[in-house]
């Protein structure tokens, strides 16, 4: 593929720059959700529990991450933070590219960045609101990358730094399990495990996110949260289904993706950096099927990784059910009867659902393919033997 003209460049860099920069004009915090991680570092800082928000559902860590947004001016803070979540998401694109070995100079990194930015809504939604899952999108592509390397410890310690932020990659940690890599696996819990109990006896409620914090996100009965939801467990409901019903249907939908990653994973069929991409999205996909709350910003995390690989022979993103998901999450565009912000969820709810449908059949069929027919590992590394212990 050609390289990017300096044209098509300073288009896609002025539409990322005026992303930010809007969001920064609009409001003092950066966004809504990084002001509630602030206000939690603002709270401890006076010597009260950050969990005494309950919107606050971070580890400890978090608390110390954004101290020193705490004290700089807001002035600063208002642009810095925009500045920084678009700065992460290209980041994490440009690791995607690399995994599945596409030059980031290249034409399609470039459109394909432009097209994320003004063509998928959660792109834009998670900039306005500053929401610290900007770590898991940047850290997951990085990981998977430094996977596909086969530097599982150092992949863990990514995994394990951006969970000590905010856990939302903690289903990932079962493809380490699926490798046997213990080493990695090692990593990946050790890193938040001891940044958390640090933070936590740093806190005047040590055991807030325990006590506090784990109930919220278990019982998810906040009214104002559920309405953003994507969980089929939180929109079922709002279309009639009995909630235990619901929750019922969202565990057994879980519970059958993660069957779907393993099935993946032990095959070994078809290419190397695909079965590694496609496992992990399949196990964040399960999560996000379950997990109270569960919104639309956290596709960010999967999309570009799936969207990177679309050159590839045999990927989800080379198939028309990928492009049909996402179709609910086109800016601008009008849906009967679902205009109200209020009634979003239930957009994202579709988008969640087909794609982790898509993934799901991706996962299976692909599963069928002998192990004879892998190709080699990615770009710049040596062929591997693909063997559940070669990655």
């Amino acid at each position: 593929m050609r390289p990017v003209t300096w044209h098509v460049r300073a288009v896609v860099g002025a539409v990322l720059l005026a992303s930010a920069v809007r969001v920064g004009l609009r409001g003092p915090d950066g966004g809504m959700d990084n002001a509630i991680v602030v206000r939690a570092a603002e709270a401890w800082l006076d010597g009260r529990s950050p969990y005494a928000d309950r919107h606050f559902l971070y580890l400890p860590g978090a608390v110390l991450a954004a101290v020193p947004q705490a004290l700089l001016p807001e002035s600063v803070v208002r642009f810095l933070v925009p500045a920084g979540v678009v700065a992460a998401l290209v980041l994490g694109w440009g690791c995607a590219l690399r995994l599945h070995g596409v030059a980031w100079r290249s034409r399609f990194a470039a459109l394909g960045l432009l097209a994320l930015a003004v063509g998928f809504a959660p792109f834009g939604h998670l900039v306005d609101l500053g929401n610290w899952t900007v770590a898991s999108a940047a850290a997951l592509p990085l990981a998977l990358l430094l996977v596909c390397r086969g530097k599982w410890v150092a992949a863990g310690l990514v995994i394990g730094t951006a969970v000590a932020v905010k856990p939302l990659l903690v289903p990932v940690v079962l493809l380490f399990v699926f490798a046997r890599r213990w080493r990695g696996l090692g990593a990946a819990l050790l890193m938040p495990g001891v940044v958390s109990v640090g933070a936590a006896l740093a806190m005047p409620d040590p055991a807030g996110f325990f006590t506090r914090t784990l109930p919220f996100l278990l019982r998810g009965d906040d009214s104002f949260v559920r309405l953003y939801e994507a969980s089929p467990a939180a929109v079922l409901p709002r279309l009639g289904v009995p909630q235990g019903a619901a929750s019922l249907l969202a565990v057994v939908a879980a519970g059958a993706g993660v069957w779907c990653a393993w099935r993946r994973w032990g095959s070994g069929g078809g290419p190397a950096e695909l079965r590694v991409v496609e496992t992990a999205v399949m196990l964040m996909l399960a999560a996000f099927l379950v997990s109270r709350p569960s919104y639309d910003h956290y596709l960010v995390v999967v999309v570009p990784l799936l969207l990177a690989g679309a050159l590839v022979p045999g990927a989800v993103a080379g198939g028309p059910w990928f492009w049909l998901a996402l179709v609910p999450q086109i800016p601008g565009f009008s849906w009967p009867w679902l205009e109200p912000g209020t009634r979003r969820a239930f957009r994202d709810f579709m988008t969640l659902c087909v794609l982790a449908l898509t993934v799901a059949r991706s996962c299976v069929r692909t599963s069928g393919v002998g192990v004879e027919s892998v190709d080699p590992p990615v770009v710049g590394e040596p062929p591997v033997p693909l063997s559940r212990g070669a990655f």
